[in-house]
């Protein structure tokens, strides 16, 4: 389908928030848990698959979707042959899950994750859309919206 969904993980410590970051195998860049929709697959049903897939959290973790959605250029993509010619660009939409204390099982598709602060995590992601949804993400737990 052609959207993409981006998930970022989160637990409260004592000390502060933390979100993790995971490191790409193929590409060596940091960023959040994010994949293409499946045939039929809404985008919230989408997010929970790619974060069980590429991180461990169960489907039934909490889920909450942000208001950050942005556009990615279709020729980043290997599915963009299925996709209708005229189309240039595809959502990305963004959602958090509270993984608490679950352990984090990384797939191939990830080297390594990191628990990281805001800060630090912001420094670390390669990705502006990364950065805006962890910026929304951040405010909202800050302001407990």
């Amino acid at each position: 389908m052609p959207f993409q969904v981006l998930v970022i993980p989160y637990r409260h410590t004592a000390a502060h928030i933390e979100f993790a970051a995971f490191l790409r195998a193929d590409h060596g860049v940091w960023q959040f848990v994010a994949g293409g929709g499946g045939r039929g697959e809404g985008k919230l049903h989408a997010a929970q698959r790619e974060a069980e897939e590429e991180a461990g959290i169960p489907r039934s973790a909490a889920y909450v979707e942000l208001h950050t959605v942005s556009s990615i250029p279709v020729d980043n993509f290997r599915a963009r042959r299925y996709w209708p010619p005229e189309l240039q660009m595809i959502p990305e939409y963004c959602f958090a899950v509270n993984a608490g204390d679950m352990p984090i099982r990384l797939s191939p598709e990830h080297s390594r994750v990191e628990w990281l602060s805001f800060e630090d995590c912001a420094k670390r992601l390669r990705w502006q859309s990364n950065r805006t949804a962890l910026s929304e993400l951040n405010d909202r737990l800050d302001s407990g919206r």
